[in-house]
């Protein structure tokens, strides 16, 4: 099975781009609504204990938390020790479903791939493109973004020219939803015919 990374900043087009891959009949793993799941689940205890008062009624409330630990990267890093590994393992369990039901594909949607070296696991990677003014006006449409907001999360993810220099592919969500949809089935074209990278 060829697995395909997915990643774009905020405001990218990505969570589009991962629709139309799921349209094309690949299996996607979305590791924000794993995470999203987890916050509501599995992780509330440990995140409780982290930071006390985080949570109410065995979830996480993300407004608290996120008051907690953006901007502070110790506290970043020791949510992302609670997280990440549960993250994995619930990836690991998609990979095995998708490779024992057939899939030729499965995607990986993960905002912060090149940040956290999931590109390693990947067979080839696409990034999710657009213009700064169209990525600024996107992430704008967000309830509750503000300027401070977009400037933090941009600050945390690789720059866009970075992403896409080490891209294998560049989905350009500019052009519109046919462009884009068929810019996917060029992609699931030619992995058909790419040989697996991963060790």
């Amino acid at each position: 099975m060829f697995i395909l990374g997915l990643t774009g900043s905020i405001g990218m087009g990505k969570s589009t781009t991962a629709k139309f891959f799921a349209k094309a009949g690949v299996p996607v793993h979305d590791a924000d609504a794993v995470v999203h799941k987890l916050y509501e689940g599995e992780a509330t205890a440990a995140i409780e204990a982290a930071f006390p008062g985080t949570t109410a009624a065995g979830k996480v409330n993300r407004e608290k938390l996120a008051a907690r630990v953006v901007g502070d990267a110790a506290a970043m890093k020791k949510l992302e020790t609670i997280v990440h590994p549960l993250v994995r393992e619930e990836r690991n369990r998609f990979l095995a479903e998708a490779e024992k039901n057939g899939a030729p594909v499965a995607l990986l949607d993960i905002p912060l791939l090149f940040e956290t070296g999931g590109e390693r696991d990947c067979d080839a990677v696409v990034v999710v493109s657009a213009p700064t003014e169209m990525q600024h006006a996107r992430a704008f449409e967000r309830p509750g973004m503000t300027e401070e907001k977009l400037k933090a999360l941009i600050a945390k993810q690789v720059p866009d020219a970075e992403k896409r220099r080490r891209a294998d592919f560049v989905v350009d969500s500019s052009q519109g939803f046919d462009a884009a949809r068929s810019q996917v089935a060029d992609i699931l074209r030619a992995v058909a015919k790419m040989p697996k990278r991963r060790g």
